[in-house]
């Protein structure tokens, strides 16, 4: 994904002065800014060969968009990419944004840029699908700042009151499709609310939840999905919906969902949720098995973990996960008890790592260095990273 608004111009995929924009034709990109100030949001395809450790061609697949943060795969080979943005058609733009698009894994260029808008506008993040009932739940990146306002996190760093924009945390989609793997021929979006708790915040900073924790959930229809006046969060959590503190990365593995909130949990250092679909899911059946919702992770301690934000899970079970926090921020894994163990650490400042995800022969690890803006590749016995390091031989006392 290319995180970037149009401003961003010199990491943009046209050049430094868009001198490139005109090798594309207008209507494969999505935002063209009135031919002055095109999206630079999109996708970079990497075609990589694991066994010989190669990459064999890379190429921009989706171009136009606006700041494309996460997204996630399909079971039918395919990226779906979301806009985390909101930004309306006024002054130097053409269109409304606030999207996913997909990206078939088998294109071999520019895909057309194409809204699915039935998945609802709204500051999205990531996408994760069920592979056995074709359901996607999607994340979204909004949290209610009135209690944000940490000095210990940044010393000296002068905090302004929240904007309207900041106030209201956002829900747990699920989008049922009309024909699974079809997602643009459309579909029912919902939000999850928890049994007898309706409106409930579960960015729990009272401490009232605890790890392990398990709701029985709901799931209410939501109307007027393209949401113009950005208040689709709102009007779902007045309808009984639960509200989620950052929702970020999210990914289908162990017959689950897993997801990250940023700022959840007393400390406002992160929590882990994890969602187990009913055996009926998106069906009317599943009100006698309704799907559960479990507190998963929140260590509270930032020694631990800090601002989870992608995630992927890994083809042996552990989570991996990448920090966003004001500094210093690490690779994480996640055993499947919830242990949590370093990886590595980032050797830049004032940036992240994202997009971290593990091919599926097991063997190479990718994750992206938002600035300077690089992807890496890491190998090695990657299964055996959660094990504990062994203690040190005793000296030899023999002559």
């Amino acid at each position: 994904n290319h995180e970037q608004l149009p401003g961003d111009v010199r990491m943009g995929a046209f050049g430094p002065k868009q001198q490139l924009r005109k090798r594309i034709s207008r209507e494969m990109v999505c935002e063209d800014g009135k031919g002055e100030q095109p999206g630079v949001g999109g996708t970079t395809t990497l075609v990589y060969d694991t066994k010989g450790q190669m990459l064999e061609k890379h190429f921009l697949s989706l171009a136009g968009t606006w700041r494309n943060c996460a997204g996630g795969p399909t079971p039918w080979c395919s990226w779906v990419t979301c806009e985390e943005s909101v930004q309306k058609a006024k002054d130097d733009f053409e269109k409304d944004h606030g999207w996913c698009f997909e990206v078939p894994a088998s294109s071999t260029g520019l895909v057309a840029p194409v809204p699915l808008k039935a998945m609802g506008r709204f500051n999205h993040e990531a996408i994760a699908v069920d592979p056995k009932s074709g359901a996607v739940y999607l994340t979204e990146d909004r949290g209610d700042r009135r209690e944000m306002l940490d000095e210990e996190q940044l010393p000296g760093v002068k905090y302004f009151p929240p904007k309207p924009e900041d106030l209201g945390a956002g829900l747990f989609y699920r989008f049922l499709p009309d024909v699974p793997g079809e997602l643009a021929r459309g579909g029912r979006l919902q939000a999850l609310r928890l049994k007898d708790q309706p409106g409930c915040f579960t960015g729990n900073w009272d401490g009232r939840m605890k790890v392990g924790d398990t709701f029985d959930v709901e799931w209410m229809d939501l109307q007027d999905v393209e949401s113009p006046k950005d208040d689709l969060r709102h009007r779902g959590r007045a309808a009984g919906a639960a509200a989620f503190q950052r929702g970020e990365g999210i990914w289908y593995g162990n017959n689950a969902i897993y997801f990250t909130c940023t700022d959840g949990g007393p400390a406002k250092k992160g929590q882990i949720w994890k969602y187990y679909p009913s055996p009926d899911e998106g069906k009317s059946a599943e009100a006698a098995k309704p799907g559960k919702l479990q507190l998963f992770i929140e260590p509270n301690d930032r020694s631990i973990m800090e601002m989870c934000d992608n995630l992927t899970v890994t083809p042996w079970g552990d989570l991996i996960l990448c920090e966003d926090g004001p500094l210093g921020n690490f690779l994480l894994g996640v055993t499947s008890e919830g242990r949590v163990y370093k990886i590595g650490q980032i050797g830049f400042s004032r940036t992240e790592l994202c997009g971290a995800c593990v091919s599926p022969d097991g063997n190479t690890l990718f994750v992206n260095i938002q600035r300077p803006g690089m992807t890496v590749a890491i190998t090695g016995p990657l299964a055996k990273l959660s094990s504990p390091p062994q203690p040190a031989p005793a000296p030899s006392t023999a002559k």
